[in-house]
């Protein structure tokens, strides 16, 4: 019984290259274009079939490619180290590249920070802090990384928060951080280092703007929900 065909032997428009080069990238589908970035199966199962079985078991979502570790991807028959590093280094361009169009000069709104950090956060299975300080009309100075923890939660010491600030010169700030979980419910740890974290910065008048938890699903701004009186 003769094994499925490799892709060299697939009419010529269904091979994955002839038909990007013939269609266009927008004629191929998503395991077609892995199916390029890892240039062959084996024996049994070519590079697309390869990858749409890989997909199916990401029910179909590339953000969830994106999550899998190398050692979760050379779990598959035909994926060695080198495909699955490549795998996972063109995931973390396509987040990038969302990251570039999504970024603000300035913050209009809890919205603007939380674009940016759902791509650079929102895929972590750890949980990061970060402060964005601001100057007096809202443009960013700079990102500061203040926390990094384990799933359930993040040290943050409020004074590395105002040292930050002060030495940036910065007029205002936001804090940000992400929940591994998907949960976008602030915990009763959050409300205390929020309201913490105003009192100190009214002291040395800063404007804390807001406090936003984001994840793969969505945001939380409690400055939107009327919370710490922001």
């Amino acid at each position: 019984m003769e094994g499925p065909l490799k892709i060299k032997q697939w009419a010529e428009e269904d091979r994955p290259r002839e038909k990007l080069l013939a269609k266009g990238v927008e004629a191929l589908s998503d395991s077609e274009l892995l199916a390029i970035l890892i240039g062959s199966g084996y024996k049994d199962m070519s590079a697309v079939a390869l990858m749409q079985h890989i997909l199916k078991d990401c029910a179909g979502s590339l953000r969830q490619l994106g999550r899998m570790k190398v050692e979760d991807l050379v779990a598959y028959k035909g994926v060695g180290e080198a495909k699955a590093i490549t795998l996972i280094a063109a995931c973390e361009l396509g987040r990038r590249r969302m990251m570039e169009k999504v970024t603000q000069t300035v913050v209009r709104c809890g919205k603007d920070i939380a674009d940016y950090y759902r791509l650079k956060l929102g895929e972590l299975n750890h949980e990061e802090c970060h402060a964005i300080l601001l100057r007096q009309n809202l443009s960013i100075i700079d990102t500061v990384l203040v926390g990094r923890g384990g799933l359930a939660g993040a040290s943050v010491d409020i004074r590395i928060i105002l040292e930050q600030a002060l030495r940036k010169n910065a007029a205002a700030l936001v804090l940000c951080h992400n929940h591994p979980s998907g949960s976008l419910r602030p915990s009763r740890q959050d409300e205390a280092l929020t309201l913490r974290l105003k009192e100190a910065c009214d002291m040395m008048d800063i404007r804390l703007i807001d406090h936003i938890i984001v994840s793969a699903e969505g945001y939380y701004s409690f400055n939107e929900h009327g919370l710490a009186a922001l």
